[in-house]
């Protein structure tokens, strides 16, 4: 019983950090149809701008308080992290956005392997580690062999994503913002006709998007206290596919999938073999597609005539 807590608790964390780079994926999927495949590499730039910042804060200007550096952190990281990923659909995605659709596909592609390789070429092939972060726990069940613990870590992480995920959820639904990017959504010809600047919209959203990814690269360096140039490709995918499990589109079924992800991962490599984790993962998300296409809270798609 101790085992099976203490991984519903490692399962969680983990599934918040998924969930937060899934919002991105589902929000620029659901109002412009295209999977951005650089999003991941997005999340791993924000880790590395993260760990920059915390690095100058503790060792060069001598910033005692963990709770001021983790802020500043935060912010750094989603203000740089927006304007990169705002940059990136001005220059890689806009131009394509009318060409045929595989076109924005390869871009995002690319782009993926251009962020992954000037990361790689400016900071190093190795992993940046940085001191350990509020290593103090929370002892929740006493037990001699297994005390199950919470840290304060982890906590943090449960804390962003359920004020994040009510943020957004209150500002796609009950904003100005909000209203137009679902009409982008529906029909963006006709969100254009009816004055709504379409391509603001757009950018906004991809801004959005950066920033989510910005808060879970520094949950992420945090948590885990290392990250590396190709940190972007294996949480990329699986935020992509705890997105498409959720339902792609919906903001509340991005979180859902991430935790879902994130719980058969720590429960599989608990009970089973860590080894066959990821294809556990894949292996849920195809059975749960072959019985709902579009995912556990996603819409059907309705054929426009």
């Amino acid at each position: 019983m101790e085992v099976f807590l203490q991984q519903l608790i490692n399962g969680i964390t983990l599934g918040s950090i998924y969930g937060l780079i899934a919002i991105g994926y589902t929000m620029v999927f659901g109002i412009i149809g295209m999977v951005n495949f650089a999003h991941g590499d997005v999340f791993m730039v924000s880790a590395f701008i993260a760990v920059i910042t915390f690095l100058a804060l503790t060792t060069w200007l001598g910033v005692g308080s963990i709770a001021i550096v983790l802020l500043i952190c935060l912010v750094v990281a989603m203000v740089l992290t927006s304007v990169w990923n705002w940059a990136i659909e001005r220059v890689a995605y806009r131009p394509l956005r009318g060409s045929f659709r595989l076109a924005p596909l390869i871009s995002a592609i690319g782009m993926s392997i251009f962020l992954s390789n000037f990361v790689q070429v400016t900071q190093g092939p190795r992993n940046k580690p940085v001191p350990p972060i509020l290593k103090d726990v929370i002892v929740l069940v006493q037990s001699e062999v297994y005390p199950v613990t919470i840290s304060y870590k982890q906590i943090m992480i449960w804390l962003v994503t359920v004020v994040l995920l009510a943020g957004f959820w209150y500002l796609v639904q009950k904003t100005p913002l909000g209203r137009a990017q679902r009409a982008c959504e529906q029909d963006r010809k006709m969100a254009s006709l009816l004055g709504i600047d379409v391509d603001r919209t757009i950018s906004l959203t991809f801004v959005m998007g950066a920033a989510l990814a910005a808060v879970a690269g520094v949950m992420y360096m945090a948590y885990y206290g290392v990250v590396s140039f190709s940190d972007g490709f294996t949480p990329g995918v699986k935020a992509f596919t705890a997105a498409v499990l959720g339902g792609i589109g919906s903001l509340p079924g991005a979180v859902l999938g991430g935790l879902l992800i994130g719980l058969i991962e720590v429960f599989w490599s608990a009970y089973f073999t860590i080894d066959y984790k990821d294809v556990a993962a894949f292996s849920i998300l195809v059975v749960v597609l072959i019985f709902m296409p579009q995912g556990i809270l996603g819409k059907p798609e309705v054929e426009k005539v």
